[in-house]
């Protein structure tokens, strides 16, 4: 059985300005197609890791539970993840773990699902892995992060009914499948290595959402630390050099493993 699956959660349009950064709109602009808004359009390509006994979702995208004005700046699809997870033959509650690379809302708003008048927790019997940074700035947001969360939205309801497990640093949550704390993008972003016997991968999370951030130095205006981005994207391209690795994209439209061989130092 194949254990590392792409789980398409749907899309929407960001920024391009922002999702950029310090790029001009000159130079990448010949190489991102862009509405009259200048949003480009971003998959959300979740991974799902399927080993004997476990399956684990990694992030969870936007869910169904945006508000007017977020659906008119965001234009997302509609929420595809339970259709995705339903054509590998999985359902709800079939996710024994959900993994959070971080828990902006376009990573987190799957946590929960509206049905109608109700809320519920998307995947009810799963433990969910969040470092412990990540977790207190999403509940006590500083002036910088302050319009990145929204704790009684996305996570109160994970708080008093789910399985919450922090963690800080580095840690193996099952064989092979290890979690690190990278910062960069946000306090607290976590990117997940798989070291299977059938290959060795890292699922970089918005530390490099796109083919075109994989060079070194294209970092998002969203990321709160450029220079722990940038040392995050060495780590990584640096274990996946030596294990002849693939890197696992986010948010690219039509890329999603880059081998090793294609990332720069």
């Amino acid at each position: 059985m194949q254990p590392i699956h792409k789980v398409n959660a749907g899309h929407y349009w960001s920024d391009g300005g922002a999702f950029m950064g310090v790029m001009p709109w000159a130079i990448w602009s010949k190489h991102t197609q862009v509405d009259e808004r200048r949003r480009q359009k971003l998959e959300m390509n979740l991974l799902l890791i399927m080993i004997p006994g476990r399956n684990i979702l990694v992030d969870t995208g936007l869910g169904n539970r945006l508000s007017a004005k977020q659906v008119d700046i965001y234009q997302p699809s509609e929420f595809m993840l339970p259709f995705a997870l339903s054509e590998i033959g999985l359902n709800d509650i079939d996710i024994t773990d959900v993994v959070l690379t971080h828990l902006h809302f376009d990573h987190a708003g799957g946590i929960v699902t509206s049905f109608g008048d109700t809320d519920a927790l998307t995947f009810p019997k799963a433990t969910h892995w969040i470092q412990k940074s990540e977790w207190e700035m999403a509940k006590n947001p500083d002036d910088l992060n302050h319009a990145a969360y929204n704790f009684a939205h996305q996570l109160s309801l994970l708080e008093s009914s789910g399985t919450v497990k922090l963690i800080a640093g580095e840690c193996e949550i099952a064989k092979g499948i290890t979690l690190i704390e990278v910062g960069g993008h946000s306090v607290g972003s976590q990117i997940v290595q798989a070291d299977l016997p059938e290959g060795f991968y890292i699922y970089a999370g918005d530390i490099v959402p796109t083919y075109f951030h994989t060079s070194l130095a294209i970092t998002s205006a969203y990321d709160i630390a450029r220079k722990d981005t940038f040392a995050a994207k060495k780590l990584i391209y640096k274990r996946l050099k030596e294990r002849d690795g693939i890197l696992l994209l986010d948010h690219d439209l039509s890329r999603w493993e880059i081998p090793a061989s294609e990332l720069r130092m």
